[in-house]
């Protein structure tokens, strides 16, 4: 039974205008396959182009060439249906947990009787049930993600969209902050982009990985399938021969 795809991306390139006239590229002829309930990550040094390839996806650039479908639609603008997690928090000071959940549904219009239960549910699935009335100042980096997090998922999309969403965070809220990821995915099941430098998260978390190469204007190196169970363990044998063979042949941070 072959997969469906839910995202495809034909043949993008991207060049960026700057000082006027100097014309930068930024992706060359990119063509991916992202299928339903699949956990994609795109992993790849900085300035490799993946931020920008994701900013596509999500609607927030126009691809110079090429095309990208969700569901066989062409994608022409941003959407409820993609969600959102950029490594910054995103998240309005002066509203409380709740209040920044809320600010999601409100804008993808969702009707005001569900937002109570919604936000309860979200809240409760990224761990943050009895934090409603916090405020950000009161909450942790990891706890911020959280929040950030829930109000993506609270909108039910169909895709979720993660740009390199623990960047900020040290080394042990990051572990597990990829565990929670990990927990949450396998609860909803929903259609994930991951965008990452680091192999070690790339392993722990994805089903297949895609490498851009180390270098502007950014193209698809190699696709990985991760056949590792889950939860992961970075000791296994198999784990460490995936993470030799793709740092071989990539410029990352371990």
């Amino acid at each position: 039974m072959s997969k469906h795809v839910k995202i495809a991306a034909e043949n993008i390139s991207m060049e960026f205008i700057q000082m006027g006239t100097q014309r930068v590229p930024v992706l060359k002829d990119v063509s991916l396959d992202v299928y339903d309930e699949e956990l994609l990550v795109v992993l790849g040094p900085g300035q490799s182009g993946k931020t920008t390839l994701l900013r596509i996806i999500a609607g927030l650039e126009k691809p110079t060439t090429g095309r990208i479908t969700l569901d066989g639609r062409e994608i022409k603008g941003p959407g409820p249906d993609r969600g959102l997690v950029f490594q910054s928090y995103m998240l309005f000071p002066w509203k409380t947990v709740d209040a920044n959940v809320r600010l999601g549904l409100e804008m993808a219009r969702v009707p005001k009787h569900e937002h109570a239960d919604t936000v309860a549910r979200y809240l409760d699935l990224v761990g943050l049930k009895g934090f409603e009335k916090y405020y950000p100042h009161q909450l942790s980096g990891g706890m911020k993600q959280r929040v950030g997090l829930a109000r993506a998922f609270s909108t039910s999309p169909k895709v979720m969209l993660m740009d390199e969403p623990f960047g900020q965070l040290d080394a042990q809220t990051r572990l597990f902050m990829e565990r929670e990821t990990e927990r949450i995915w396998l609860a909803e099941k929903r259609t994930t982009i991951f965008i990452t430098n680091n192999i070690d998260e790339a392993l722990l978390l994805g089903d297949r990985i895609v490498t851009l190469e180390g270098k502007l204007p950014g193209q698809i190196n190699k696709s990985y399938d991760v056949n590792l169970p889950r939860p992961r363990d970075p000791m296994d044998m198999e784990f460490l021969k995936l993470r030799h063979a793709i740092t071989s042949e990539q410029e990352l941070t371990l």
